[in-house]
């Protein structure tokens, strides 16, 4: 085998063998986890990305021989839990990734060890619980008001409980529930595609409303139907179930890919029709594009999905280049902080958010290509909260001095997490936060177009 120090070939991922027995046995996996460790810290390239690598250096260098053998495997479940499966390490740092001999995927190095952890009995209730993202959202919406007022962070009522009992940070800011699903309110105001557009009758595109989409912020999903029909793009809202990101996070691979095989099923039925796929959300987008398939390879639903999935911001910026943008995009002077998402820049298509928004005239974007530090269930539960916040730190340092009138990123859990910290950070300097709401890029872009107020 040659031995070099990196790799300039784009990397390439194996499906992930989660059926394969030898993927839990507690001696192998121990053995491939000190093999890789060994290889991060003789390199510490990824020290700045998340908190996981700094805990493996620290204990490194704290051990009795300052080396990886000075560890005890115990320790290793404390860079697995601080880990919130970004991808950055391996698409953009890591020198090491397939092709490169040495075969590193430092993520699912560590989704393979919660996984096992799992199958051992250590699982967290109210994560696990949280990850029902379909269920929860059944309930919560015919109760929303209900459910949204004990979720404020101020309730001194229900947060404190919810920390005690359920280990809910009582700080952090929890997403709202809707009172009506995407779906109902798609089907309630249908839209009316604009027959002037230069794209007219050369597309169709089915918003996949993804789960936050649905029950969270359908606003996002009328933005994103509001911007493709004034594009010229008839439209179609589509909701199957859950993408199964959430059930990935917490290493339930077996329903993972139930969801993989349910949705995609659905999917390809509006891929016959002559629909594109269109993902609002950019975890949901990852999943369609790449993540499926590394889970359940041979399944042929899930290979066509794959290639007809486009994530919104992409779409929008692929119509603007081949088929033209009707006329009207107005400035908007406040300007506009647009983070780019991990699960965004995972998938290997470039800065579409900041792109899209380029194309608004005479207004400032500005750019945070840095992890907020959310990661999902991660950024409300305990401990894990406070990694988020410290994660995110430069990243909600770099906002609160733009101070823009938009902030922005298409994961939406991360721009509520980016103006939550925002706030805290003006409110100190004493300075108004003009960002008022956490936004999707496609939401600005509809207000650009005059197409939202």
């Amino acid at each position: 085998m040659t031995s070099r120090e990196g790799s300039l070939d784009a990397p390439t991922r194996h499906p992930i063998d989660w059926q394969n027995p030898d993927f839990t046995d507690p001696v192998k996996l121990d053995a491939e986890m000190r093999r890789v460790f060994d290889i991060c810290h003789g390199c510490r390239r990824c020290f700045n990305l998340c908190d996981s690598f700094p805990r493996l250096f620290d204990m490194i260098d704290a051990s009795p021989t300052e080396e990886l053998d000075g560890v005890p495997s115990e320790k290793f479940t404390e860079v697995t839990e601080a880990c919130t499966l970004c991808d950055m390490c391996f698409m953009t740092k890591c020198p090491y990734v397939p092709p490169h001999p040495f075969q590193l995927d430092f993520p699912h190095l560590l989704l393979r060890h919660r996984v096992a952890e799992a199958k051992a009995g250590k699982k967290d209730f109210t994560a696990r619980q949280l990850a029902e993202m379909d269920r929860n959202g059944r309930m919560a919406v015919p109760l929303a008001p209900l459910v949204n007022w004990g979720a404020k962070t101020d309730n001194a009522l229900t947060r404190p409980v919810m920390d005690a009992v359920l280990h809910i940070d009582k700080t952090a800011t929890l997403p709202k529930f809707a009172s009506q699903t995407f779906m109902r309110a798609d089907k309630a105001k249908p839209g009316i595609v604009n027959a002037t557009a230069p794209a007219y009758g050369k597309r169709k595109a089915a918003i996949f409303a993804t789960c936050f989409v649905n029950y969270n912020k359908p606003d996002t999903g009328m933005a994103a139907r509001a911007v493709l029909n004034h594009l010229g793009v008839e439209t179609k809202a589509a909701y199957p179930g859950c993408c199964g990101m959430p059930f990935l996070e917490q290493a339930e691979m077996e329903k993972v890919a139930t969801q993989a095989r349910k949705v995609s099923a659905e999917l390809v039925k509006l891929i016959d029709e002559g629909y594109d796929i269109i993902a609002p959300t950019a975890s949901c987008g990852l999943m369609l594009k790449f993540e499926w398939a590394l889970v359940v390879p041979d399944d042929e639903n899930v290979k066509r999905v794959a290639d007809a999935v486009f994530d919104i911001d992409e779409y929008v910026v692929d119509v603007a280049k081949k088929e033209g943008l009707p006329e009207g995009l107005n400035p908007l002077p406040e300007g506009v902080t647009v983070h780019l998402a991990c699960h965004a820049r995972a998938q290997n298509m470039g800065p579409k958010a900041a792109e899209m928004l380029r194309l608004i005239p005479e207004t400032r974007v500005d750019v945070i290509e840095r992890c907020s530090g959310h990661g999902g269930t991660f950024g409300v539960v305990k401990p894990t909260h406070a990694v988020a916040e410290k994660v995110g730190r430069p990243v909600f340092r770099t906002a609160a001095g733009q101070n823009h009138g938009h902030i922005a990123s298409d994961c939406p859990l991360a721009a509520q997490h980016i103006l939550q910290n925002v706030k805290v950070l003006n409110d100190k300097d004493g300075k108004e936060t003009k960002a008022k709401e956490p936004e999707h890029p496609i939401q600005i872009f509809a207000r650009a177009f005059g197409l939202v107020e």
